[in-house]
């Protein structure tokens, strides 16, 4: 999953969520987003894509785990 074309992002969003998480796309499509809330406390995944392979799927949560802080966040 890292060609130019499928890749996996680590962004943080603070607009109209307070988090972090990754995106994770395929032939340049978003097709999964795994995102920790730290203002509802949450984890949650969303699809993009109504077909993801589970190779995919558990790469994704993988990464998800390695590449963001388990802890929330407090404020």
């Amino acid at each position: 999953m890292n060609s130019d074309k499928n890749r996996v992002i680590v962004f943080s969003d603070v607009d109209k969520r307070d988090g972090i998480g990754i995106g994770v796309y395929q032939d340049d499509k978003l097709i999964l987003e795994i995102f920790r809330d730290d203002t509802k406390r949450t984890k949650t995944a969303t699809f993009f894509q109504q077909e993801i392979s589970l190779d995919i799927l558990e790469k994704s949560i993988e990464t998800f785990k390695k590449e963001i802080p388990s802890d929330f966040i407090d404020y």
